[in-house]
């Protein structure tokens, strides 16, 4: 009896995502055409239109997506400073190493003010991360890593908005040193230097 073949659906998809990712990182919003996703991939715009069916769609799943790599750098295992100080180190690496993914948030970030679907993700995921750095903080805390002078809802509010602002697109374009010197001083300020990255 002949086999049936593995559906294809799911890394389709996930083909679809990354073309469409690929495109916003390298020509913005205006380069973004779902036909030229659909090329990418090597499909028909029916087929693409079947997964995602409106270009809005496509971009939350590129939100998705771009999320997925800010949640990957938070280590699973570790005393609380262990983890709060891994997930700034891998957050560093992941802005000096993956131009893509900055120049797709600034891109998104820019966009939200005149989106509201894009806007309320920004919004939640947002608050998600705030949630998860002040429970870092607290537990960074409770191991003696920070002084209890820093409150962790205000540090997490503080340390969202530097790295938000440092990724938006500026003139000047992107300067891997300025990561380090934000980082750095972030990790002074919370007493978590340590060697370099």
């Amino acid at each position: 009896m002949e086999r049936a073949a593995a559906d294809p659906g799911p890394e389709r998809k996930r083909a679809l995502v990354a073309a469409a990712y690929e495109r916003i990182a390298e020509h913005g919003f205006e380069g973004l055409r779902t036909r030229d996703v659909a090329g990418d991939v090597g499909i028909n715009i029916a087929t693409l239109h079947y997964y995602f069916p409106t270009k809005e769609a496509l971009i939350r799943a590129v939100v998705g997506y771009a999320m997925g790599r800010f949640v990957a750098t938070i280590p699973t295992e570790g005393s609380g400073t262990e983890v709060l100080r891994g997930h700034l180190q891998a957050l560093a690496r992941l802005m000096k190493e993956d131009s893509g993914l900055w120049a797709v948030m600034g891109e998104l970030s820019l966009r939200a003010p005149r989106d509201p679907e894009l806007a309320r993700i920004f919004q939640q995921t947002d608050h998600a991360w705030h949630r998860k750095l002040a429970e870092l903080l607290r537990d960074a805390q409770k191991d003696g890593a920070l002084t209890q002078e820093i409150e962790p809802e205000d540090a997490a509010a503080a340390v969202v908005a530097t790295l938000k602002g440092l990724s938006l697109p500026t003139m000047a374009g992107f300067d891997p040193k300025r990561v380090d010197q934000v980082f750095g001083q972030l990790e002074r300020w919370l007493g978590l230097a340590t060697s370099t990255r």
